[in-house]
């Protein structure tokens, strides 16, 4: 049986619940059908402050295409405007643009108070900083703030308190292949590993293969790495990169025992690092002392 479904087919994410307070008004959300109501195309206005800014014409053409086979199957989240019996697109400006290329008249909407909005962004925000979320619920939590919110990434991170980048990578993780979530998910990789799969995301295949050597031979990150670096600097096949991924070699094995000490090659971008292990002071300079000695 593979490693991959040793463990339990645990799902990805536990949904928006785990998000939100027990005490949380759950009337402010999405699948309360009952607020949901149809208002005119004319009466909705997009948000100056939407993150997006540009919107692919063909991706628009190619969601106008469904909505007008299956019609809109998500409302759209709008507020009241300062003009009034408008009102402004808080999620779904994208939907909005598509309906209105094939002549959609209403539009089926949720109407919220931005007090509303703002409860619910606030509940999200805080809760996405539970140590208990996973890293793929964590991703999906601020892609969802992002999203659903029109929060930039630069102003999620400044609200959770993270570093701008940090929230970056925490996003790439949405990019995964399915195995690789999956594996995420079932803590068979690490977020580290995850990154060096993510660095090979022009490569599906050697994707695969990576996570497949981290699964099958406990990889660790640094490994990983050295696989990626070996890959892109023109590795031929897959056990050439594997040797490049080693740690050891006959030279070292046969240098670790004139040492007495542990020697391991770390392989970088360019040309790479003969390591040395030691223990302690005493032991350096024992070290050190032999590789002097003529």
């Amino acid at each position: 049986m593979s490693p991959l479904s040793k463990k339990s087919n645990r799902g990805l994410g536990k949904g928006i619940d785990v998000l939100l307070p027990k005490d949380f008004d759950k009337s402010l959300l999405l699948d309360e059908t009952e607020r949901i109501q149809k208002i005119s195309v004319d009466l909705l206005e997009p948000n100056p402050d939407q993150p997006r800014k540009e919107f692919s014409q063909e991706g628009l053409d190619e969601l106008a295409s469904s909505i007008k086979r299956h019609g809109l199957l998500q409302p759209l989240i709008v507020t009241p405007s300062k003009l009034p019996g408008q009102f402004l697109i808080v999620a779904g400006e994208r939907r909005w643009r598509a309906a209105k290329q094939v002549a959609f008249k209403t539009l089926p909407v949720v109407v919220r108070s931005s007090q509303d909005i703002q409860r619910l962004e606030i509940a999200l925000v805080e809760n996405v900083q539970r140590v208990d979320l996973s890293p793929l619920e964590q991703a999906e939590s601020i892609e969802r703030l992002h999203q659903q919110f029109n929060l930039a990434y630069e102003e999620i991170a400044r609200r959770l308190g993270k570093a701008g980048p940090t929230v970056n990578n925490i996003v790439r993780l949405l990019q995964l292949p399915p195995e690789a979530r999956k594996a995420l998910a079932d803590k068979l990789i690490t977020e580290g590993h995850a990154r060096s799969i993510l660095a090979l995301k022009e490569w599906p295949t050697k994707q695969a293969e990576l996570l497949s050597s981290i699964v099958h031979y406990s990889w660790s990150v640094r490994q990983a790495e050295r696989f990626v670096v070996a890959y892109k600097k023109g590795a031929a096949d897959i056990k050439e990169v594997h040797a490049k991924v080693k740690t050891e070699s006959p030279e070292t094995k046969k240098l670790s025992k004139h040492l007495s000490a542990p020697v391991s090659v770390r392989r970088m971008a360019n040309g790479g690092k003969l390591e040395i292990g030691f223990k302690d002071e005493t032991e350096l300079s024992r070290i050190i002392s032999r590789l002097l000695a003529k």
